[in-house]
Formats: structure tokens, sequence, C-alpha cells
């Protein structure tokens, strides 16, 4: 006879499973995220006041995408490779990235690079309301794994030692409500919009898809050179040119619901 506790088991691995893809093309593995309202933003920030924003359902990447992932897109597009920064030392060298940095995120990619291997494994960028949805999971929390700050959680300035980024599946303890990981800390993610301060106060009650121009596109999540308990929140918001490369910048994939 067969125990609940298999049976519950099961029924629960078959639900995590209906609510995964796998990208065909690059590996990307890819979590749904139901449609819904949320309170986006948290009024820490000026940019950042709280409101309600209601988003589609869509699939967003578990993990960033990595320098091994990356490399497969090189390779088959003749695409550059990302050994080069506007600002500290590039991962890759001479074309390759050390075996052992193989699962950490690619870094130094500009957001014309993420848009570019987006386009390559048929994804996209996540809106900046995906991006934060995403990271606060059901629940709306503070930080991926709750409303208090846990040093421990995820890789920031003050936990790195002499090291930089981290794998992208390392500290699972900081796993958001719907799976994602290092959406707090590691490395700032580019987002598909431009960014604007004020953008909060006039965007659409659904659906937002940033402004129409700028100078900036949005990244999000923190990073290894940050102070964790003010950057790596799910609200908080930073910018870059889109040409900006530089070793604590990389990105996740996301699509819509098909």
């Amino acid at each position: 006879m067969r125990h609940f506790a298999d049976l519950l088991r099961e029924e629960y691995l078959q639900q995590i499973a209906n609510r995964l893809v796998v990208n065909a093309v690059d590996g990307h593995v890819l979590v749904y995220v139901p449609a819904g309202t949320y309170t986006m933003g948290d009024g820490q920030d000026s940019g950042c006041p709280p409101h309600e924003v209601y988003v589609e359902a869509y699939y967003i990447g578990i993990f960033c995408v990595t320098n091994a992932q990356y490399a497969r897109f090189v390779t088959a597009t003749g695409h550059r490779a990302p050994d080069q920064a506007d600002y500290g030392t590039p991962v890759w060298r001479d074309g390759g990235y050390p075996p052992e940095q193989a699962e950490h995120p690619v870094v130094c990619v500009s957001w014309e690079d993420a848009v570019a291997y987006g386009a390559w494994a048929g994804l996209r960028l996540p809106t900046e309301a995906e991006w934060e949805k995403a990271a606060r999971g059901p629940a709306g929390w503070a930080y991926s794994w709750g409303n208090t700050w846990d040093a421990t959680r995820c890789r920031h300035e003050n936990n790195r030692g002499s090291a930089t980024t981290c794998r992208v599946y390392d500290y699972p303890e900081g796993v958001s409500g719907y799976g994602t990981y290092n959406q707090s800390g590691n490395v700032w993610e580019w987002c598909a919009d431009w960014y604007d301060r004020a953008y909060y106060t006039q965007s659409p009650l659904a659906n937002p898809q940033g402004p129409e121009r700028g100078s900036y596109r949005v990244g999000r999540g923190g990073c290894w050179r940050n102070d964790g308990a003010t950057y790596c929140r799910g609200a908080g918001r930073g910018w870059n040119a889109p040409t900006h490369r530089v070793g604590s910048l990389g990105f996740r994939l996301a699509r819509a619901v098909s």
C-alpha cells in the first residue's frame, strides 16, 4: 500500500513540473508566474513609490544566463565575446572563460548583447514589472526570501571575501517564492525597460513596458559589489547606459505564455 506522504510528494513534483519549461536552444529553465496584481515599489527610494500593477502570466528564468550558455551563443552566431569591460577586469579572455566560471552568470554584457542573446534563444528580457514580481514572490516580500534582511542568503559586498560572482544556483536559502535564484545579489540584471525615475507616477496600471525612450536601461537586483540590505531589495532600481559592460551586470530571460 502506498503511503499518503508519497502521494503528496508525487502530486507536489507534478505541480512543479507543470510550472517549468526548458528552452530548447540554450537550456534556459523558466518558471511560470501567474497573472495577477501586486504592489510594485516599496517607497524606500523616490523612484519606487508603491503602486498596484497588473501583470499577465509569463515565464522567467530560474537562473541568470551562464558563461557556458553564452559561449554556445558566441560560437553559433559569431557575436562578440564578453572579454572587454568599461569598468573592472573581464572574466573572459581571448574569447573564452576560466572553466571554474562555467556556471557563474555571464557579465560584461551590454543591454544590446543581452537582447541579441535573447533573440537567438527565442526569448526576451523581462520587463521591470515582471522582474520585480518574480523577485518578491507571491507574498510581495522585500527580499527574495522575506521581509527581513539576512546577510547569509545572497552574494553581496560584505560576505564575498575576495571572490566576485557565485554560481547561479548558489544561495538556495535565498530562492524567491516563485523559485528563482539570485534575484537578490550576485549580479545586477538587465531589464527590457528604459529608465525614468518618475515613471512609476505615470505608468499604466496593467503590463507596464517602461518609457518610450531614454538614455539608460533598467538594472535590477544588486550585486557582489553592493551593500546588500540597501541594493538587494526586490523593489530596488538601478540604471546603466545600454552599451555599458561591467563585471557586475548580467541578465536572465523571460517569455510570454503561449
